[in-house]
């Protein structure tokens, strides 16, 4: 199973958005783990990819499935309208983060959960340091510290951040598990 949907532990009856979807592979996974009385959505921005997912979507059978073109700076759906979002590795390659961990946190629904995996780099890392090790389109230049994602997800008003560096992928610059979850009440916000 993939590392995105493996970390989100998705449940029976849940709304899972995929930021990033390309393919469609963890729509796919995240529909079969939702069961029958689930959805799961895919964003992507490319024709192509949504192409692709939807010809995937077709020869999966899966009926509880959903592809939509669109940015993960500006997600097409309502407010409050997902439980769990996953994404592999497309949140560090955004060049506004903020809108992305901002959209993330309007779609979700008051409980929801983030459970994504992604590029994060050592704290002491400069940006110059990080464009070095490697390009946006290998998914390193873009990273944000692990101290930047931890702070941009509170902003944002989630609680519950953690940041699991899995291993290495290049001199300070780490794969990691990122889960962190909207509060349920306004008695749980982080002030």
């Amino acid at each position: 199973m993939r590392e995105s949907t493996a970390v989100a532990d998705l449940r029976e009856g849940e709304t899972v958005l995929d930021l990033g979807s390309g393919g469609g592979i963890d729509v796919l996974l995240s529909a079969d783990r939702v069961g029958a009385t689930g959805r799961a959505i895919g964003l992507d921005m490319t024709d192509e990819m949504l192409e692709l997912a939807q010809r995937n979507g077709r020869e999966s059978a899966a009926t509880n499935i959903e592809f939509l073109r669109g940015t993960i700076e500006d997600v097409p759906l309502p407010e409050a309208s997902v439980d769990v979002i996953v994404s592999n590795c497309v949140i560090n390659l955004s060049t506004d983060k903020t809108s992305v961990l901002t959209e993330m946190f309007r779609v979700l629904r008051p409980g929801g959960r983030v459970g994504v995996s992604d590029i994060v780099a050592a704290n002491d890392l400069t940006p110059e340091q990080r464009a070095a090790r490697g390009s946006f389109v290998g998914c390193i230049a873009g990273a944000l510290s692990i101290e930047e994602f931890e702070r941009g997800l509170h902003d944002a008003g989630f609680i519950d951040v953690q940041i699991q560096v899995t291993h290495d992928v290049a001199d300070g610059m780490h794969s990691a598990i990122v889960r962190a979850v909207k509060p349920a009440s306004a008695e749980e916000s982080v002030t």
